[in-house]
């Protein structure tokens, strides 16, 4: 008897947790149907509902939920506006509890509703410092230069270096974001030039990778602007030369250092060289063997500049960091005025990332400034600025990051080059091909 008892009690609380579940989906559809529509208002009821009594049911329900719950904020009136607040707090503090997963982007958007709320300063760091701690990658970029500001405001007057520290983890993580939109945009940039349309969706995709590097590349300046008063010579090399006993084994804080004093040029003080040394004994690879050529390359040891150069770029396998370090290799070369060279390490560094417009500057840059030794006419020395718009127009082109100062330079240089008149003078036309000698040895087309 017992056991008949048993089984029944089993089969009513079985069938009770069915209907539960089959009432739970009808809420959800019935929710999602007026979400789809729009309507966010008929939405509502069914959605608190299963806020309420389905919490696990789907991710959708804040996916979806924190538009109805945003919704709700921007029509309430300022005496229901705690109460709409609270509801959108509610969505994002229940995402993380039943799906913790994507925490850096669920805090970074949660972050940023928190400014529009204008809630405060100390609750808005405490969801960005989560944010950060999960992935700074994948932080939206406001997010970036927010909790960067945050931090800088926080050390810059008892711990200076913590800045730098969080500074170089930032970068970390921007270059990540952009690599990936690089990638991409590579991607459609070879599909085109080989001939091929890019689809609707396509077009759709690159026009907003664009966008995302551009608004990556506006933070990336905000970060650069915030550090740079703690940043300058004459703070680096007093705080790097207190603390370099303490480190001069430790890699990481060398190569923030290092970093830090070529960003800033502060290479010619003698303790650059020695801090480079340091990094180099400490932890071997591709990124301190090009800061030591270059040491090397300062010291006219060109030979064994070279080498270390080549062995930087060999064991690296990743080839953005690949155009990283040839980059570099370029600009460490163009200060020395090896131009040939510098385009040389430029044009490599562009065959492993297609979008670095500033490889593209830099060349545009040697032309440039070889105009009054390149030709013996008037002529012919204007036309070398027709090669280095073009080199500036690619950069635009290719970089959605750099296109705004790259246009500045398509425009001063065309602004250099011959006009109708000389070109008339010359007795030449417009559009034909014109050979550029000197070392840069390039065809350009007479404007």
């Amino acid at each position: 008897m017992k056991k008949i008892i048993l089984i029944v009690t089993c089969l009513i609380f079985s069938s009770q947790i069915s209907f539960a579940q089959e009432d739970a989906n009808i809420k959800y559809n019935l929710f999602r149907g007026d979400y789809k529509a729009k309507n966010y208002e008929a939405a509502y009821d069914n959605w608190i509902w299963c806020m309420d009594n389905a919490p696990k049911l789907s991710v959708n329900i804040y996916k979806l939920g924190i538009t109805v719950a945003k919704d709700r904020f921007t029509k309430a009136s300022e005496a229901d506006k705690p109460e709409a607040i609270a509801l959108v707090k509610r969505v994002f503090d229940q995402r993380l509890e039943y799906f913790p997963k994507d925490f850096a982007k669920v805090y970074s958007d949660y972050a940023d509703f928190l400014v529009d709320a204008e809630q405060s300063d100390e609750e808005i760091y405490e969801v960005l410092k989560k944010a950060y701690k999960a992935d700074a990658s994948k932080m939206g970029v406001k997010s970036i230069y927010r909790y960067f500001q945050y931090v800088t405001d926080e050390y810059k007057d008892k711990d200076v270096q913590y800045v730098f520290d969080t500074y170089d983890n930032i970068e970390n993580a921007v270059e990540k974001k952009l690599n990936y939109y690089a990638t991409k945009l590579d991607g459609y940039s070879d599909k085109e030039e080989q001939g091929s349309v890019l689809s609707s969706k396509e077009k759709s995709l690159k026009n907003a990778y664009e966008n995302n590097s551009r608004a990556v590349g506006q933070v990336t300046g905000g970060l650069d602007k915030i550090i740079s008063d703690l940043s300058t010579c004459e703070r680096l090399i007093p705080l790097y030369t207190s603390d370099f006993e303490t480190n001069k084994e430790n890699g990481t804080w060398l190569r923030s250092a290092v970093n830090m004093m070529y960003k800033k040029e502060c290479t010619e003080d003698p303790l650059y060289d020695i801090l480079v040394e340091a990094y180099v004994a400490a932890e071997p690879s591709p990124d301190a063997s090009v800061f030591y050529a270059g040491i090397l390359v300062k010291n006219n040891e060109m030979d064994k500049a070279r080498e270390y150069f080549l062995k930087a770029v060999e064991q690296e396998s990743d080839p953005f960091k690949k155009a990283g370090y040839l980059y570099k290799i370029a600009q460490i070369l163009r200060k020395k005025g090896m131009k040939s060279q510098a385009r040389k390490s430029a044009l490599r560094a562009i065959s492993f990332k297609r979008s670095m417009g500033e490889a593209y500057l830099l060349i545009a840059g040697l032309y440039a400034s070889s105009a009054n030794s390149c030709g013996t006419s008037e002529f012919e020395k204007r036309m070398v600025y027709v090669a280095a718009s073009d080199m500036a127009q690619k950069a635009a082109y290719v970089d959605p990051i750099n296109k705004s100062r790259a246009l500045k330079y398509v425009r001063s240089y065309k602004g250099s080059a011959p006009d109708k008149t000389a070109i008339f003078t010359e007795g030449l036309e417009s559009g034909s091909s014109y050979k550029i000698g000197c070392w840069i040895g390039t065809t350009v087309k007479i404007p």
